[in-house]
């Protein structure tokens, strides 16, 4: 009798699975997996980012428990108004985890049931009020960094420096620095897409310095018979060696090694998020910048500098990686409250 091998986390009672922990799930041809356990799988196929996966399991788990864990079949559009109407009111959630949950139930419908619900498409998506993003004057964006060591410095240097996301930049690996062309490549990016940015100058002597500790430590790994990453996309089947190679361990490495969920190998993945932004906040305070700031503050910065400088708005676009100029357009926002106008006092 064939096996399916996978992954199950989190699962419910009933027509969606038992609450547990990670681990090994073994199905035969004849049992059908749970029904979050279905979701999972489709959207592995479809190469949807782990944040991402997490995050919808969370909320269609969240919206059937709501709803007396009925079939979504059985739901209908006041059950999602119902159920995000409770996210605000009861929850209190922001506008934009209220829509990262609705995201998730259409998700649910359109993609995973692919049914022909003709009211999902009536649901209102709660409007964001348009804010303008934190950020730092050139000063404080250095005093920030001078107030950081080791790796973490490094990485606040290069959210700074190439206007990386937090995620992008720990998800880089060796192969993505090209030192020669002071460039960075970001893969798989919001919105699943390639996009190059740049690698400052200043950063490269201490950069190489932390590249030759990561070889060193990759070495010591591959001496004591481990020294495997994870791979994106099912790369390792493709290429079983590709692990193991040097040039695919992360920029970033974490202390301890892990159980890859993909590949159920023992790899050494890169440091935490969350490990940065700590190490982040306690830096702003030292620097008394009172300022709501955070690792993203440094991406804000990178592209209001660029247009401080006279940089043609096209180009930090493609530097930011955004698909729409108007998203960029928020910048000039920011600039033109520093510098259009000046006060009647003055």
């Amino acid at each position: 009798m064939g096996r399916i091998q996978y992954f199950n986390y989190n699962t419910m009672n009933g027509a969606i699975g038992n609450i547990e922990t990670t681990k090994h799930i073994y199905l035969s041809k004849d049992k059908k997996p749970k029904l979050l356990e279905q979701i999972r799988i489709h959207m592995r196929s479809k190469y949807y980012s782990r944040k991402t996966e997490e995050a919808y399991i969370k909320w269609i788990r969240d919206f059937i428990i709501f709803n007396g864990k009925k079939y979504p079949t059985e739901l209908n559009k006041t059950h999602i108004e119902k159920f995000l109407s409770y996210l605000a009111v009861e929850k209190h959630v922001s506008v934009s985890t209220q829509n990262q949950a609705l995201c998730a139930i259409v998700y649910l419908y359109k993609n995973f049931l692919v049914k022909d619900f003709g009211w999902i498409d009536e649901v209102v998506r709660a409007t964001n009020r348009k804010k303008l993003p934190v950020v730092f004057t050139k000063s404080e964006a250095l005093s920030v960094i001078e107030n950081l060591s080791g790796t973490i410095k490094i990485i606040a240097s290069l959210l700074y420096g190439g206007g990386l996301r937090i995620n992008e930049c720990l998800h880089l690996r060796i192969k993505d620095i090209d030192i020669a062309y002071k460039s960075l490549t970001i893969r798989d990016s919001k919105g699943e897409k390639d996009r190059t940015t740049l690698l400052p100058q200043k950063i490269i002597p201490q950069l190489q310095e932390h590249l030759r500790k990561v070889k060193k430590l990759h070495e010591d790994d591959l001496k004591r018979g481990r020294g495997a990453t994870s791979l994106p996309n099912a790369l390792d089947k493709k290429y079983p060696n590709a692990s193991k190679e040097f040039g695919w361990q992360y920029v970033f490495p974490a202390d301890k090694f892990v159980k890859d969920e993909a590949s159920n190998k023992i790899v050494r993945f890169h440091i935490h998020d969350s490990t940065v932004q700590k190490e982040i906040k306690k830096a702003v305070k030292k620097a008394g910048i009172n300022k709501s700031a955070s690792a993203h503050t440094f991406r804000h910065s990178f592209a209001t500098h660029l247009l401080e400088a006279g940089y043609d708005i096209r180009t930090i676009q493609e530097l930011l990686g955004h698909k729409s100029v108007r998203t960029t357009m928020i910048y000039t926002h920011i600039i033109e409250n520093l510098h259009g106008v000046r006060s009647p006092l003055d």
